[in-house]
Parts: structure tokens; C-alpha cells; sequence
């Protein structure tokens, strides 16, 4: 009976979530497609014709993985911080929590929701990629599990920064001055293997670059990184993360005026 009824709980959290992407997908998935396409042309087409190629392939090529990967990141954390924030402003969030559902399913619900609309943009992204290149997949497996498990961090951290948000404001803090710095420096647009050296010890720090790197070895089967080592620092922080949330939402941090 339990088990029944926090399943009902997770179907129409999702449900929910989904249905608003879908709702006003002319704000959800037509804009992060546009912008994506507009890095093809820019960067792959007008600037990447000047570069010479990198690990063997060209500089489009190269870099299509990476704003695939950029697109899922930046809509799965941007759909559940906005939702989750919008539900603990409007206090709808109340309704949940009075209810017998427990953080875990909150948390997951959530997720669900980034995990979808980040997927959909990847999805719309990928086909306007055709555009501009062909595409050849070296190793699907590797594709789906490194854009699935990215899409629940960004997500879960996402319920983090909504959490402490008190105003709408605050929920541009973080993807402005921290998510899109370290995408940028995540060798998207280039790989660490043409840095000195110290510069490419730093920029292993950086948890993005795992993300990026072995979402192109998928297609491309090149990396600047062992994938497993990236896979499991993605672990890792998938279940960092779940839990801290549970804890925060089941102690009402953020929730509780």
C-alpha cells in the first residue's frame, strides 16, 4: 500500500513537470535550440573552417558532443531550479509537504522533470547538429549513460540552489557565475591536451570536463580522460547529492518561513 502511494506521488509530480515543459515549449526547447545552432555556425562553421584539426578529426566534429552536452546540462538544471523555486514562492510546495509523501519521491519527481527537459533539448540539439555534420556514434552505450547521469547531477543540484534561493534573483546566481564558467573551461571548445601542463592539472579539477569528455568518447572515441575514472566522480555525485537534498527538504531548509 505504501509502495502503491508514493508511486502515485511520483507519477503526478512528474506528470506535473512535464506537462508545464510541454506546456510552454516555445520557452523550453525552441530558445536552447536556436542558441546551440547558432554555435554551429559561429564556432563550427565560420571560426572552426580556420582550425586545424584535433585528434584527428575536424574542428566541428570535435565540438558537437560538447554543446550537445552543454545544452543538456544548462535546461536540466535551469527547468528544476526555476519549477522548484516557483513552487516554494507560490507556497504550492505546501501541499506536498503536508501530504505523506516522503523527500526521497520529492526529490526524484523533481529530477525526472530536468532529467526530461534536458534530454528533449539534447535530443532537438543532436538533429540540428545534422545540419552541420555527420554524425557517427562510436559507442551508444557510452552516449546514453553519460547524458543520462549528467542530466540527474545538474538536476539534483539544482533542488540545492532553489532550496536557499529567497528570491528569484538568486536562482541566476549560480549557472551565471559558476555553471557557465565551468562548462566554458570544460573543453567544450577545445581540448586540454593543447594546454601547458599546469593548466591542464587545473582544469581537472574542473567535474564538467568528465561529463563533456566521455559524452564525446561515445561518439567520437577520443577523450582527454579515462571514462571510467569520469563515471565514477558522476556517481559520486549522484549520490552526494540525492542525499543532501532528502536531508535538506526533510529538515525544511528553504521551506519553512
Amino acid at each position: 500500500m505504501i509502495i502503491r502511494k508514493n508511486f502515485i506521488s511520483l507519477i503526478t509530480i512528474v506528470r506535473k513537470e512535464v506537462y508545464r515543459i510541454l506546456r510552454i515549449w516555445m520557452q523550453t526547447l525552441v530558445p536552447p535550440v536556436i542558441t546551440m545552432t547558432l554555435y554551429f555556425v559561429i564556432f563550427g562553421r565560420v571560426i572552426g573552417s580556420q582550425i586545424r584539426d584535433i585528434k584527428g578529426f575536424s574542428y566541428i566534429e570535435f565540438i558537437v558532443p560538447g554543446i550537445i552536452m552543454m545544452s543538456v546540462i544548462s535546461n536540466s538544471y535551469s527547468n528544476v531550479v526555476s519549477s522548484f523555486f516557483s513552487s516554494k514562492f507560490q507556497r504550492s510546495i505546501e501541499e506536498i509537504l503536508i501530504s505523506p509523501t516522503p523527500a526521497s519521491i520529492i526529490v526524484i519527481g523533481y529530477v525526472f522533470g530536468g532529467m526530461t527537459r534536458g534530454l528533449l533539448v539534447g535530443m532537438l540539439v543532436t538533429i540540428s547538429s545534422l545540419f552541420f555534420v555527420q554524425l557517427i556514434i562510436y559507442n551508444v552505450g557510452i552516449v546514453f549513460i553519460f547524458v543520462l547521469l549528467t542530466s540527474i547531477v545538474f538536476s539534483l543540484a539544482a533542488i540545492i540552489n532553489a532550496l536557499f534561493a529567497k528570491k528569484f534573483d538568486d536562482i541566476s546566481i549560480v549557472p551565471t557565475f559558476v555553471l557557465t564558467p565551468l562548462t566554458y573551461l570544460s573543453g567544450v571548445f577545445y581540448s586540454i591536451s593543447l594546454l601547458p601542463e599546469i593548466w591542464q592539472g587545473i582544469s581537472k579539477i574542473n567535474p564538467i570536463l568528465y561529463m563533456v569528455n566521455g559524452f564525446r568518447y561515445g561518439f567520437l572515441g577520443v577523450s582527454d580522460i579515462n571514462i571510467f575514472y569520469g563515471l565514477s566522480i558522476i556517481i559520486i555525485f549522484i549520490v552526494i547529492l540525492f542525499f543532501v537534498n532528502v536531508y535538506l527538504i526533510r529538515k525544511g531548509v528553504g521551506l519553512r518561513t
